[in-house]
């Protein structure tokens, strides 16, 4: 293999566009070399550069592609991943990664079968307010902590027309979409826990997919809210931690999602980089002495993920991402699915 991995994206839409080909062009470890469109969505214009095909197979037989990336709509993760593996390439899932959790061992199992690279974009561990949070934790800044709250909330009161997220079917809904951000951050801060409590609604009329959740993690002596719904105009905070010495709370969201949005090319060393009035507040006492003070938001960057995926293509650093981490996920969301429909926790066997 050469130095660069020269690369096929599966997609062009929202994910496509806003978070993995400004990544993949602006990564010097990389070649954006073909995009499947089987309709013209603009990838040509803004990279002249790529190879346009119309069908995943012509991805699938093109032998200078090493790596595809599998960001299509979530219900064919499986079988187009599976589908490269087989072909021989590494693979990286746009999350969720399956959304069923036999899918996922077999795609692990394919993988490491065939010695290939798998991964999936859990991109919100490298968000600034998420590595800004971890640190505060890791630092002991609060004492022992009991009790961490997570929101990843949007305002859409009404009903997208024409895509596959608004319609009924297995891995649609706010559980699979923004659920996998939360659950994997969580999961990357305290593993899994001993039981699960959920409450999965839908609320906006007409809709089809749940767009409201409330999912309690329970583990000795401490617990973990996630919450996320369509229906909150005036946003609270992103996290709340409380601990015994003191608490963390810290508002608003990683600017590199609105900054792909506007175009801006991810490099330099502004990139992503957090406002002062965004920054958390800290109120803990350390040392005896009573603190209250605002924390430096550190500088998120997603594209730390694909710097890693290439270090472990060319076998020199190990996956940040594990697949059996993503699998996880998937675990803890097919036990939120148990608990809200059996109306009672759902035990970690």
């Amino acid at each position: 293999m050469k130095d660069k991995i020269r690369t096929g994206l599966a997609s062009y839409g929202m994910s496509g566009r806003i978070f993995h080909a400004p990544f993949l062009e602006a990564n010097q470890n990389y070649i954006l070399k073909t995009v499947l469109e089987r309709t013209p969505k603009g990838s040509k214009e803004k990279y002249p550069f790529v190879n346009i095909v119309t069908s995943y197979e012509e991805l699938l037989s093109d032998k200078n592609i090493d790596l595809i990336v599998v960001n299509t709509p979530d219900h064919t993760h499986y079988e187009l991943a599976k589908n490269a593996l087989n072909a021989g390439k590494h693979v990286i899932v746009e999350k969720p990664f399956v959304v069923e959790y036999s899918d996922g061992e077999e795609l692990i199992k394919i993988a490491e079968e065939k010695n290939l690279v798998l991964s999936v974009f859990q991109n919100r561990r490298w968000d600034g307010d998420f590595l800004t949070v971890k640190k505060v934790i890791e630092d002991g800044l609060l004492g022992r902590l009991v009790e961490y709250e997570a929101h990843f909330d949007r305002y859409r009161n009404f009903i997208n027309k024409n895509t596959w997220k608004e319609e009924e079917g297995k891995g649609t809904g706010v559980l699979y979409n923004l659920g996998s951000h939360l659950i994997d951050q969580a999961l990357v801060l305290f593993g899994l826990p001993e039981l699960v409590n959920a409450n999965i609604r839908t609320f906006r009329a007409g809709g089809k997919v749940n767009d409201y959740f409330d999912i309690r993690f329970e583990y000795p002596n401490f617990r973990v809210i996630l919450k996320s719904s369509y229906l909150v105009r005036e946003p609270g905070p992103a996290y709340i931690l409380n601990g015994t010495n003191g608490s963390f709370v810290k508002y608003g969201t990683d600017p590199q999602e609105e900054m792909l949005n506007k175009g801006v090319r991810p490099v330099g060393e502004k990139w992503a980089k957090e406002r002062e009035n965004f920054w958390g507040l800290l109120n803990t006492s350390i040392n005896g002495k009573d603190v209250r003070e605002r924390i430096k938001t550190l500088q998120g960057n997603y594209n730390k993920f694909y710097n890693n995926v290439y270090k472990a293509i060319m076998g020199d650093e190990e996956l940040a991402v594990k697949p059996g981490e993503a699998l996880d996920v998937i675990k803890i969301i097919e036990m939120a699915i148990k608990s809200n429909r059996e109306r009672r926790g759902t035990r970690n066997p």
